[in-house]
């Protein structure tokens, strides 16, 4: 809805009843939001709107505040980041002054353009809403009559909420992924920029910012995923008069060429008034049906299991073979071979980019082993890094100027990223992929990136998009994972042309229960790859019971990563009965929403997915210390019908230590409650050791 006066523009946006966001502006200035949040009343005067969210004037400010417009602007005396710094092909600095162009509208999408005559420029902003995923995207373009340099473009500048105490970002590191920070509101700037090249494991796009008494279950919170694989920067600015804003564009200077058109990427935002959990559900349910493209939408999702940590770089058929063997008949439905199949490839300081089949190791190529596979009713993967280069490699004493950066750079992993820019890599880098897509039946690339970037260039990133897109596009039916080092490259951007993240290459029982648990706030089980891991972890040293390594790796897409020779009777029993419980329920729980619980048990870490329909979840409640009481608290559930029954089922209930000698209901059959009793008092699950996983199963009657 449009409503102008002749001094005040406004315009709504609303997702059928979850939330409204509204925008104004005075004459021809730049629109600000005046109002995002709960739906508000399709009738309401925004005019009047506009008017009420004007703040006082007192001593020591300017006359008129200065918009917090959708890119504020330096020009027009705002006090805080602009929205755009850009400078003239000379070098000359431009403030640019924007003035109203046009409008467009549609039943889900609204776009504004406004234009600056005297310097040759036009920024415009696109808006669209989903009804059904309660996302809102945004972006911002510019175009300019001759080349400019541009230094920063932020997405369609939001303001952050006056009710809020605290707002929550993402750090991290190889093994360990996700890690929130709780970041208190205070005059200033928090900046967090990641100039690596890549999204990176240590500043995830994220960020929410919850209102005060805000849970994981309850209160209003504002959701933000800046969808771009090259590095992005954000602000989290409170000005001097208190409002606040939050910016988030490409890494600064990116762009290291000038040009006539730039474009951020793609923001994505929500609100909620379900808690932190409002704002996941609707990221997990975005990415999954609007951002993913699938090969085959219908296909199960298979049991993955991936060769690396039983063999690394000793390749040898008959190993093979008989891992795929065992592998099968736990359960496997997919076959990965990772690195070490190409090239002189014995170690990883050599062969990178040598894309053809080692014959020391496969006499008579891949055929045999993928043959093997298949047999075993297999589909079968390979390993791919195709952005980089080892200097020990043919390709590199062939070309050493396809290499980015400077010749004497610090290496990683000794190894460098290859030019993504330069057309001729590209082609050389899908030649030898498309060789082996194309005389094996393969349908799935683990895709690595194991090094961050000499530099942030925002070409280096669309380089490797088109790379991506030319192979989807010409081998359709093959699956591609992003994987950097474990969760080093995951983000809306990259899983546009993925359809599978490796969360971290911990696999850890115990650390994948929190990162897992904390990559939930944006990741629906669908994509988010998960797998048992050895007995003895090798990133860890830890040693964890089968069971638990089982059920944590069932509650995202299931696989296996270890040696299977290496399980006892009872470890493979274990193994076979949880991964037929997982491709019992796989259907369901793959479009399931991820719903983190709130427990009164720092040491319990608890989630509830729950179907759509709302008629049947499970509850994983994973103990991941040893609580500093001696009873279990209950824990409460959250998103039933309160006045439906359930029925409850403690779906491991034989797994309950001798220490546990009572017997509360649930360890004797099942319970049927109401949603009430659930949500509000909660279940009492049965005493357990540290790194155990209780598995809870409900169905509404």
């Amino acid at each position: 809805m449009t409503q102008h006066t002749s001094t005040t523009r406004t315009w709504r946006l609303d997702d059928d009843g979850r939330q409204t966001l509204v925008l104004a502006a005075t004459g021809d200035r730049l629109p600000q939001v005046v109002y995002w949040g709960a739906p508000l009343p399709m009738d309401e005067d925004l005019g009047t709107l506009h008017a009420a969210h004007a703040l006082d004037v007192t001593g020591g400010m300017l006359d008129e505040n200065p918009d917090l417009s959708l890119s504020p602007e330096a020009v027009r005396s705002f006090p805080g980041q602009p929205g755009l710094i850009l400078r003239d092909g000379d070098g000359t600095p431009l403030l640019p002054k924007f003035c109203f162009g046009q409008e467009e509208r549609s039943a889900t999408g609204l776009v504004l353009t406004y234009t600056d005559a005297d310097n040759g420029l036009s920024l415009s902003f696109h808006f669209e809403t989903d009804a059904s995923t309660r996302i809102v995207t945004a972006k911002t373009k510019l175009k300019a009559s001759r080349p400019v340099h541009l230094h920063w473009l932020a997405a369609p500048v939001l303001p952050a909420p006056q009710q809020s105490e605290e707002m929550i970002d993402f750090s991290g590191r190889w093994c360990g992924e996700f890690q929130p920070n709780r970041t208190p509101w205070s005059p200033g700037m928090r900046y967090r920029e990641n100039r690596t090249g890549r999204t990176g494991h240590e500043h995830f796009p994220g960020l929410l910012v919850p209102l005060k008494g805000c849970t994981n279950t309850e209160g209003e919170a504002y959701g933000f995923h800046y969808g771009w694989s090259g590095g992005h920067k954000m602000i989290a600015e409170e000005l001097p008069d208190g409002r606040r804003q939050i910016q988030f564009g490409h890494a600064t200077r990116m762009e290291t060429q000038a040009a006539k058109a730039f474009e951020s990427a793609t923001l994505y935002v929500t609100y909620s008034r379900s808690g932190l959990n409002g704002c996941a559900v609707s990221f997990q349910r975005h990415l999954r049906d609007r951002i993913v493209t699938w090969p085959d939408r219908d296909r199960l999702r298979p049991v993955h299991y991936n060769c690396w940590e039983a063999v690394y770089f000793n390749h040898s058929l008959p190993v093979l073979t008989d891992i795929a063997d065992r592998a099968a008949d736990l359960g496997a439905e997919r076959f990965v071979l990772d690195d070490g199949w190409f090239g002189q490839r014995d170690d990883d300081t050599r062969s990178l980019s040598d894309w053809e089949v080692d014959a020391r190791k496969y006499p008579d190529g891949l055929g045999p082993l993928i043959e093997h596979v298949h047999g075993l009713g297999m589909t079968f993967g390979i390993w791919f890094e195709p952005e980089m280069i080892n200097p020990d490699s043919d390709i590199h004493r062939a070309n050493p100027h396809w290499a980015l950066g400077s010749e004497d750079q610090t290496l990683g992993r000794q190894q460098k990223a290859l030019n993504m820019a330069l057309p001729e890599v590209r082609d050389f880098i899908y030649d030898r992929m498309a060789a082996i897509l194309s005389a094996h039946e393969i349908d799935y690339i683990k895709w690595d990136h194991n090094r961050v970037l000499p530099m942030p260039d925002a070409d280096q990133t669309r380089g490797s998009y088109a790379l991506i897109d030319r192979l989807r596009a010409d081998f359709p039916q093959v699956e591609i994972e992003s994987c950097a080092s474990g969760g080093g490259r995951i983000d809306f951007g990259i899983m546009k042309r993925t359809q599978r993240v490796w969360l971290s290459d911990s696999n850890d029982a115990l650390e994948r229960l929190r990162i897992q648990h904390d990559a939930a706030l944006f990741l629906p089980m669908a994509v988010t790859g998960s797998h048992v891991g050895p007995r003895r972890c090798h990133t860890s040293g830890r040693i964890f019971d089968i069971s638990f390594r089982a059920w944590v790796a069932a509650q995202r897409h299931m696989g296996f990563e270890m040696d299977p020779r290496e399980l006892d009777a009872h470890e493979a029993t274990v193994l076979r009965e949880v991964t037929s419980w997982w491709k019992d329920n796989r259907a369901w729980l793959l479009k399931a929403d991820i719903l983190r619980l709130d427990s009164a048990d720092p040491a319990v870490m608890a989630e509830q997915q729950m179907a759509r329909e709302g008629d049947r979840f499970v509850v994983f409640a994973g103990k991941a210390a040893t609580s500093e009481q001696i009873g279990p608290r209950p824990l409460r559930l959250t998103a039933l019908d309160a006045a439906a029954r359930y029925r409850v089922t403690l779906l491991n209930r034989g797994t309950a230590p001798a220490l546990s000698r009572g017997m509360p209901a649930l360890k004797e059959g099942p319970i049927e409650v109401s949603g009430a009793w659930l949500m509000h008092q909660g279940l009492t699950l049965p005493w357990n050791f540290p790194d155990t996983m209780w598995v809870l199963e409900g169905e509404r009657l």
